[in-house]
């Protein structure tokens, strides 16, 4: 008779395999797509739906959540991108009960389409769970001497930036660049005449999202990437050697989110934790300025205000904003974008 060992054996490492594989967590380094954590014997799932960036952090606030009361048997499936991309895919049916994108036509296009509701951003914290400033990441030790948006327009400097037609940090990005030359907007000729020769002379490539400027500034030769404050303290905090720079004149970054009609109280509940002092302190942490205002006052020495900083509002508000700057027909920039080859589809 023959022995069954090997069968045995076979059935073992094809179990354990398969139960390996099925307590896979998220992980900051997939750069985009689906993860599942939170609770192993989770009671209720909520997808969390995020622009591209802030994976790190949830991957932290996530496991505190699970810890308290109100997040015990709670999982999650998340998904992050490119913030323009994740709005639409919303739209179209993706499943979503948290949503956090970085620019508020990305969620009001959720409120139009009745996924999310009309007062979202009526609370204390106005529907923000983070601020940020659009900053110059550059090489360690800053070898080009990279200080001002002057500096950009060099001859020979190289600048990356995404695009906006996918990238809600690209449409900050190049606000900052208007606001700053637009004098806050008060020259607003002065400001597309530099958003003009920036785009046109210094930058030759725009990703998708914010999260793959930053590996092709990584691995690439550019200069500068223009980039949100945090993504220069995350790439350093995970080893990078950047360093940044924030410019006297620059526009203040609102990084909203929500929860959409339909979904589970847990998700308001995960909500209400991401705007709580522990959690705060997590996004400052890796460089994000908290909107908690204790836990902001704690960490003032880490984000001062810049002189010049402008605000959205400065500029006529997103409402004008997007329609005069980004409308795919007849916004100014996009007419820019256009002219420069550059694929204004969404």
């Amino acid at each position: 008779m023959k022995s069954r060992t090997p069968v045995v054996l076979v059935l073992l490492a094809t179990l354990v395999a398969l139960v390996v594989a099925g307590c896979g967590g998220s992980s900051d380094e997939k750069g985009g797509g689906d993860s599942a954590s939170g609770s192993g014997d989770a009671s209720t799932e909520l997808s969390l739906v995020a622009y591209s960036t802030p994976e790190v952090v949830y991957d932290e606030i996530i496991p505190d959540f699970n810890r308290t009361p109100e997040g015990r048997g709670v999982g999650f499936k998340s998904s992050y991108g490119a913030s323009g991309d994740q709005s639409r895919a919303v739209e179209a049916g993706q499943k979503a009960d948290y949503v956090t994108f970085s620019t508020e036509p990305d969620m009001t296009r959720l409120v139009d389409a009745g996924i999310v509701g009309d007062d979202w951003n009526r609370g204390a914290n106005r529907g923000l769970i983070t601020t940020s400033l659009v900053s110059f990441v550059v090489r360690k030790g800053n070898p080009k001497n990279i200080r001002t948006w002057d500096d950009l327009l060099r001859p020979g400097i190289k600048v990356l930036t995404p695009n906006p037609f996918t990238s809600g940090a690209a449409k900050w990005n190049l606000l900052g660049a208007y606001g700053a030359a637009a004098r806050g907007g008060r020259d607003p000729q002065a400001g597309l005449d530099y958003v003009r020769e920036l785009i046109t002379r210094h930058v030759e490539v725009q990703d998708r999202s914010g999260r793959e400027a930053l590996q092709n500034f990584v691995s690439g030769d550019a200069d500068v990437l223009l980039s949100y404050e945090y993504e220069a303290t995350t790439a350093q905090k995970k080893g990078e050697d950047v360093d940044y720079v924030i410019p006297d004149d620059t526009i203040k970054i609102n990084i909203d989110a929500a929860t959409t009609r339909d979904a589970p109280e847990q998700a308001r509940a995960f909500l209400d934790y991401a705007l709580s002092e522990p959690a705060q302190q997590r996004f400052a942490d890796w460089g994000y300025r908290p909107v908690n205002e204790r836990v902001l006052a704690a960490n003032k020495d880490k984000f001062p205000d810049p002189s010049g900083l402008f605000t959205i509002e400065d500029l006529g508000g997103w409402s004008r904003v997007n329609e005069e700057f980004f409308d795919i027909d007849n916004g100014s920039i996009a007419k820019i974008e256009d002219e420069a080859g550059v694929s204004t589809a969404k």
